[in-house]
């Protein structure tokens, strides 16, 4: 992968006087996570299947004095260290890669096949930045154990599994993270982002992400052929009438003060020009902030899809089915406020203002958001790290062009900026939340 020491020395060299003895001891870890960053890029593993990149991450906590358990909610793992009175602070990365084949063409770039579950051979690539996220976790702990003189408290560092699948965080909180382990006050994570350059620091205080849901419809229908369709009831003319009308729920059902995405990402039906099938599959992904939105646009769907299928005569028996794969829902991510004030303003006295900046939300998903809504009690948030070189931002930003995003088989980050940046800022909000008195 792409290498750029000169790039995440010149972010060294910026920061305040305040933080060059943590930015220091992050720059001496730097030759050593970039081994670990290499070898967990080249060696990607999808949702649940992260037994690898577990331990290679348990064998690191191991090793600083951390107490680990293993497959916490299937591959997930928790690492404790307890170091006298004081708060609980999680400290969250992800593991999972996508089922992307890579095509940045870079050195170390990943060569891993797998057959999925269902059957599907695929190239796998950590697409989303998740191998940044585990090396930095990797820096955080290191820091934290050489540290242990300036802090009180309980650290749960926690590598969790499926993010990609919306599952991981719920699997663990079910499999006993609040009650097996140390409840934190606070939960803490980054994430990469592809949206502004490497090294800088997002945040959003309130809604950040948003409530993700699956939906899949099955259009029911009369088939026969395609030169007598008086005959038939035609699925894919009732699907394409779900599908316009779908758009309603979000143009003219939802307030435009009210984020809300409803977007049929799939629509297969028949397998004859001369054939008209007995029915049709689509499938959705829906997007909200609100819970109150959420289920407007849940209950809408399932009333639009009724709705049609009247007004084209279909009998009851032959009524649409609309499925919400409750598995895969994540809930939307929601940053306390005051506390995402308080950290943003605390890690601009290390980083100074112009490398951190307050984001819009966005429609995108993070099962991270389970951690805080578990208990109201919780203060969480998490940060997005910028990771495009900064070259390339300036000349796709001069020409006009657009760059790869997250999930994409270019995304490249420059992943020295990334881990040094996100290890600092994580090591230094938790090292804040468990000053000693």
């Amino acid at each position: 992968m792409r290498i750029l020491w000169m790039g995440a020395a010149a972010l060294a060299l910026t920061l305040p006087a305040a933080a060059q003895t943590l930015g220091g001891e992050v720059e001496k870890q730097m030759p050593s996570l970039m081994a670990i960053y290499k070898d967990l890029h080249a060696n990607p593993e999808l949702s649940f299947m992260e037994v690898r990149s577990a331990g290679i991450l348990a064998a690191e906590a191991r090793k600083l004095g951390f107490k680990v358990t293993e497959k916490v909610g299937g591959t997930g793992i928790v690492a404790v260290m307890e170091n006298g009175p004081g708060p609980v602070v999680l400290v969250r990365a992800d593991m999972d890669g996508l089922p992307v084949t890579e095509q940045t063409g870079l050195v170390g770039a990943s060569k891993v096949r797998v057959t999925t579950k269902e059957g599907v051979e695929t190239g796998v690539m950590h697409a989303c930045g998740h191998d940044t996220h585990m090396t930095a976790w990797v820096g955080v702990a290191r820091l934290m154990a050489a540290n242990k003189a300036k802090w009180s408290g309980t650290l749960v560092m926690i590598g969790q599994p499926a993010e990609e699948r919306g599952a991981g965080a719920r699997m663990m909180l079910a499999d006993g993270l609040y009650t097996r382990f140390p409840k934190p006050q606070y939960a803490l994570a980054f994430h990469d982002a592809a949206q502004f350059p490497a090294g800088k620091i997002g945040y959003t205080p309130g809604y950040a992400l948003a409530n993700v849901d699956s939906v899949d419809i099955l259009v029911k229908g009369l088939g026969g052929h395609g030169a007598y369709p008086q005959t038939t009831k035609d699925p894919i003319v009732l699907a394409s009438r779900i599908v316009t009308t779908l758009q309603t729920l979000v143009s003219r059902e939802t307030s435009p003060l009210d984020s809300a995405v409803v977007t049929v990402g799939s629509f297969h039906a028949g397998a004859k020009h001369n054939i008209i099938s007995d029915e049709a599959r689509l499938q959705l992904t829906v997007r909200s902030y609100t819970d109150e939105v959420r289920s407007h646009l849940l209950d809408g769907i399932a009333r639009i899809a009724k709705g049609e299928a009247i007004a084209a005569g279909m009998p009851e028996d032959k009524m649409p089915v609309v499925s919400v794969d409750k598995n895969e829902y994540t809930p939307s991510t929601f940053n306390t406020p005051d506390f995402t004030e308080e950290m943003a303003a605390f890690l601009k006295t290390s980083f100074g203002d112009d490398r951190v900046v307050q984001m819009p939300p966005v429609m995108g998903g993070e099962d991270f958001s389970r951690f805080g809504r578990e208990d109201k009690n919780i203060k969480s948030l998490i940060v997005w790290v910028g990771g495009v070189p900064q070259a390339e931002y300036d000349a796709a930003k001069k020409e006009g062009r657009t760059l790869p995003s997250l999930h994409s088989p270019f995304w490249a980050p420059d992943a020295p900026a990334v881990i040094s940046t996100a290890t600092e800022a994580l090591t230094a909000m938790t090292m804040k939340l468990m000053a000693k008195k």
